[in-house]
C-alpha cells in the first residue's frame, strides 16, 4: 500500500493585476490558511517522504507558509496540469517512497481525486471533494498498489479530507458584497 496526499495552493493575491497568473503569491487569508493546514497536515501523522509541487509562486508560498518539511521537487509540468499529467508526474518522481505529497492547482487536483476513487469506494468524503476542492484543501488516499508504476485511476480509497474552514470558520467562504 502507498499513500498519496494532495494539497491545493492557498488563496492567491489579486492585488497586482499586472502579474502573470504564474507569479501571483498569497493574500493574508491564504498565508493564514496555509499555516493552519500545514499544522493540520503535520498533526495528521503521515510522514511525507517526498513532495512534488508546481513551481507557481502561490504553490511555493503555500508550502513555505505551511512549514512542511523539505525537500520539495518543483516540476514545471505540475503547473495547471490535468489529472493524466499529475499521474505521470507521480510515477516519474515517487521513487521508492511510500508516502508522497502533491501540491498543485485545480481543476487538475480535483479531477485526480475523483479519478482515483472507484465507485465502490465513494463515500461522504468523496462527496465533499466532488462538490468542491477549495483552496488549501488537503486529501489523503490509500492506494491499493505495491509500486508507483501501478498508480492509476481507480486504485484508491480516500481516508481524509480537510479544508481551512473546517479548522477555522473565519477562513470559510466570504459573503458576496
Amino acid at each position: 500500500m502507498k499513500l498519496l496526499g494532495i494539497l491545493r495552493h492557498a488563496k492567491s493575491d489579486w492585488d497586482d493585476l499586472s502579474l502573470r497568473d504564474f507569479d501571483r503569491g498569497l493574500n493574508d487569508r491564504g498565508r493564514k490558511g496555509a499555516k493552519l493546514m500545514g499544522d493540520h497536515i503535520t498533526r495528521h501523522g503521515v510522514k511525507w517522504q517526498a513532495i512534488i509541487a508546481s513551481p507557481a509562486e502561490r504553490v511555493k508560498r503555500t508550502l513555505e507558509s505551511s512549514g512542511l518539511p523539505q525537500p520539495i521537487t518543483f516540476d514545471a509540468d505540475a503547473y495547471m496540469a490535468d489529472a493524466d499529467t499529475l499521474v505521470k508526474l507521480v510515477k516519474q518522481h515517487a521513487g521508492d517512497t511510500d508516502a508522497l505529497l502533491l501540491a498543485a492547482h485545480n481543476p487538475g487536483l480535483q479531477e485526480l481525486a475523483l479519478a482515483l476513487v472507484p465507485p465502490e469506494n465513494e463515500d461522504e468524503l468523496f462527496g465533499e471533494v466532488m462538490t468542491k476542492f477549495p483552496t488549501c484543501a488537503f486529501a489523503v488516499f490509500e492506494l491499493d498498489i505495491d509500486s508507483w508504476d501501478d498508480f492509476s485511476p481507480g486504485c484508491a480509497r480516500m481516508t481524509h479530507f480537510a479544508r481551512p474552514r473546517d479548522l477555522d470558520p473565519e477562513l470559510g467562504p466570504q459573503p458576496l458584497r
